[in-house]
């Protein structure tokens, strides 16, 4: 298929082919899902607990007698039917992450490619280099452009300059080709590539 490449200043720089594979599938929301729950449980911290009843402070002193109450035969105030006393069965830490197959992974990317294309939030760009780090110029020139939650793919290496002015506007990110995933493509408005950002995921992904 076919695109429009353009410039960062706005201008047409011709166009470029783009992988069937890649860029026009019809995308599949099952698919999504399950790359996108995958990658946010494995970034969950799992830091989560709860002190159980031998980790509570409290006296161990039996707290009365063990006859002649009337009420349950009690040992110490950890117990986790008393306030301040131990939880139980709560929640302690541990590793949310789950396996998927590398190649349902390498799926799901194709199919979150397809899902801009096919919405039209997919920009080809020709390059993305700039001879000074300048914020203020790339501000104005996303401005113009239109992009507010703009994800940028660039090929192997994202260019210094361009990376430092980047930096500090908000709504602009930019990830070299090996860092594109599912979950940062999906939850920008716009998806933006370079015409090295998409050779390199064609190799990445064939």
């Amino acid at each position: 298929m076919k695109a429009d490449v353009i410039k960062l200043d706005g201008g047409s720089a011709g166009t470029v082919d783009l992988d069937e594979a890649l860029f026009g599938l019809e995308p599949r929301a099952d698919i999504l899902h399950r790359v996108v729950r995958w990658q946010r449980n494995k970034a969950q911290a799992g830091t989560h607990k709860v002190k159980t009843r031998s980790e509570t402070s409290y006296s161990t002193k039996k707290i009365y007698r063990q006859k002649g109450t009337g009420g349950a035969r009690h040992g110490d105030r950890n117990a986790p039917i008393f306030r301040k006393g131990g939880i139980y069965k709560g929640p302690t830490p541990r590793s949310h992450a789950h396996d998927l197959p590398k190649k349902v992974r390498a799926l799901g990317l194709r199919h979150a490619l397809s899902a801009k294309a096919a919405a039209g939030e997919l920009v080809v760009i020709d390059s993305v280099a700039m001879d000074a780090a300048k914020t203020s110029t790339l501000a104005k020139q996303v401005k113009e452009l239109g992009w507010k939650r703009a994800l940028i793919i660039d090929g192997a290496d994202i260019d210094a300059n361009f990376a430092l002015a980047a930096a500090n506007i908000d709504g602009l990110d930019v990830l070299p080709s090996m860092g594109a995933n599912v979950y940062d493509i999906l939850k920008r408005d716009t998806l933006v590539i370079t015409k090295a950002g998409v050779e390199a995921l064609e190799a990445r992904l064939k």
